[in-house]
């Protein structure tokens, strides 16, 4: 899973930085990314499993096209709204392309970027479980698997305690991970935290 999200970040942020910059690919593939977002993982599995069998490759590869167009809207949102002038003022003190981007645009960017990097998550999560659900790997545990064999048993008691433990992750990795980095990005860049006032 965890791997599964890094991968989609690498790809997400490429693709994403490419797309914001580039007019020819925005009119190629800008749709394209937001219609790959829509798509229900589950709907990815029949495909996933005829490409890599029923195997961690399959559970990886949807949980890379569930995460990575996320990423990539993210990022291309917070491209479309950075100020003109800053952009203006990177250029003349000598920050041009990769500078550019590393200095100006991905700090301006970064806001949007991280809700993007939240949302990834969320679609990288329900994706590992939906896969976990319908590829069974031998001699690994999983959430998903025992939740399914709790269903098989008839256990509600257990089913219903898996949900709150794949709940309790969720919020977990929210409030540390992600909640933690939009506090620092709000406190760096003089923003009002709505949630406090």
């Amino acid at each position: 899973g965890f791997k599964g999200f890094a991968f989609a970040l690498v790809i997400g942020t490429i693709v994403g930085a490419l797309v914001a910059r580039n007019r020819v690919l925005r009119s190629a593939i800008g749709s394209l990314i937001t219609g790959l977002q829509t798509m229900p993982s589950v709907a990815w599995f029949p495909l996933a499993i005829l490409l890599f069998q029923l195997g961690e490759g399959a559970i990886f590869f949807v949980v890379v096209l569930g995460a990575a167009p996320s990423i990539a809207n993210g990022l291309i949102s917070g491209i479309d709204h950075i100020q003109p002038i800053l952009l203006r003022a990177g250029r003349v003190l000598g920050a041009k392309r990769w500078r550019a981007f590393r200095y100006v645009i991905l700090p301006a960017a970064l806001p949007s970027f991280v809700a993007g990097l939240k949302q990834g998550w969320a679609f990288a999560w329900r994706s590992l479980l939906a896969g976990e659900l319908i590829v069974r790997i031998p001699g690994q545990f999983s959430l998903g698997q025992q939740l399914d064999a709790n269903r098989q048993l008839a256990d509600s008691a257990g089913v219903i305690s898996v949900m709150i433990v794949i709940l309790i992750i969720g919020i977990l990795v929210d409030a540390l991970l992600f909640g933690t980095a939009e506090r620092k990005i709000r406190r760096r860049y003089g923003l009002v935290d709505t949630a406090a006032a």
